[in-house]
């Protein structure tokens, strides 16, 4: 018994030497926090928040994970009837939502969700349109269910964004299977699609007609991106992904790009062990900025607010690991700093500028947040 104690502290002392021992050659440290601002609850009491857009009245929709979708209305909150039902385990439930961008015109909501049906046990992601009347969602249309379902709990994505052109982005993670997934056009999973408004497939993506190619594909080699955001000065998609121990990636969407999951990573397994020795190839895309350790990203959004004049014109991501909100500043596609902002508040879900100009935290168990500016 003595022996195989021994044994466990070993390896444990083996892991945890490996993941401390990761570290970024030329790293751009993260600064610590000036407090400039307060934090405002704007509703509380949602176990995981995930998803948050606003109505042209100035209320909110909330997606929490567990299938409840909220519709907020100076900080009182009601639940939105006919939501369908969720495949609720893991990281997959009731995930992100979005407002098509002529929404004043045709009332378009779009979500993304962990779905039990089609092919095989379990679920995977979803994305669906509908419209909200009376608090209830309507003429719900089922654009793409991502196939086939498993039960394993993991990576399902989920973010959706419209880009210049009107065309919608969605991603899903490689659902758990890192060998079979991602590389693979054929399979769903590990992938950013791209689609029409209407759920249709525009004719100039990438794999369209190419034998057996999932042509919704736009991207593929994706691990997990659960950020995705416009840039408000190119136009182009900007994707972040979780890494597995180490190697938390941002890229720039780009047409039939492959991000390299899993032949190519900056991270190690989660037990210490080597998943790839390489971290670039020819034929595969370079991230833009890569985090080593890991901070679990999750959300993101460009600053345009003249609201925060030191963080306008830069990039914001939540961290589910550290429990802060990172501020990036951009030089063109280089991030030249780092700066924690909200130390210490949570697990952050999501972030986003609202319609007012102020930034919106979403944080496990606590709610919706509001960043104000002394």
């Amino acid at each position: 018994m003595k022996k195989f104690a021994l044994v466990y502290i070993l390896f444990l002392s083996i892991v945890f030497l490996s993941c401390d021992a990761q570290v970024k050659s030329n790293d751009v440290p993260v600064k610590d926090e000036v407090k400039n601002y307060t934090i405002e609850t704007v509703v509380s009491d949602i176990e995981i928040p995930w998803g948050m857009v606003w109505l042209p009245d100035g209320s909110m929709l909330v997606t929490e994970k567990s299938g409840v979708l909220y519709h907020v209305k100076n900080g009182t909150k009601t639940e939105v009837k006919n939501v369908p039902k969720v495949y609720n385990r893991g990281q997959g439930g009731l995930l992100d939502i979005a407002l098509h961008p002529d929404y004043a015109k045709n009332g378009w909501i779009y979500i993304t969700y962990a779905a039990e049906e089609g092919e095989g046990d379990g679920g995977n992601t979803k994305l669906i349109r509908a419209k909200l009347q009376d608090e209830g969602l309507t003429q719900i249309e089922s654009l793409y269910k991502a196939s086939p379902n498993s039960t394993k709990g993991q990576h399902f994505g989920s973010r959706i964004v419209f880009d210049n052109e009107g065309y919608l982005y969605f991603s899903v993670g490689e659902r758990g299977d890192r060998i079979k997934n991602p590389q693979d056009i054929t399979r769903d999973c590990g992938k950013i699609y791209r689609l029409n408004d209407d759920g249709s497939i525009p004719k100039d993506n990438p794999f369209v007609g190419q034998v057996g190619a999932k042509e919704a594909i736009y991207t593929y080699g994706n691990r997990n991106p659960q950020g995705m955001a416009k840039n408000p000065e190119t136009g182009e998609i900007w994707a972040h992904e979780h890494g597995p121990q180490g190697g938390d990636e941002i890229n720039i969407v780009k047409k039939g790009a492959n991000y390299g999951w899993s032949i190519v990573t900056y991270g190690i397994d989660y037990d210490g062990t080597t998943i790839s020795t390489e971290n670039k190839k020819p034929g595969i895309e370079d991230p833009i900025f890569y985090w080593l350790p890991s901070i679990a990203p999750s959300g993101m959004a460009f600053v345009t607010s003249d609201r925060y004049p030191d963080w306008k014109g830069h990039l914001v991501v939540g961290s589910l690991k550290f429990q802060y909100l990172e501020l990036l500043k951009l030089k063109g596609d280089e991030i030249i700093e780092r700066q924690k902002i909200a130390t210490d508040i949570g697990r952050v879900r999501n972030v986003a500028q609202g319609p007012d100009g102020f930034i919106y935290i979403a944080v496990e168990g606590k709610g919706i947040l509001k960043i104000i500016p002394n």
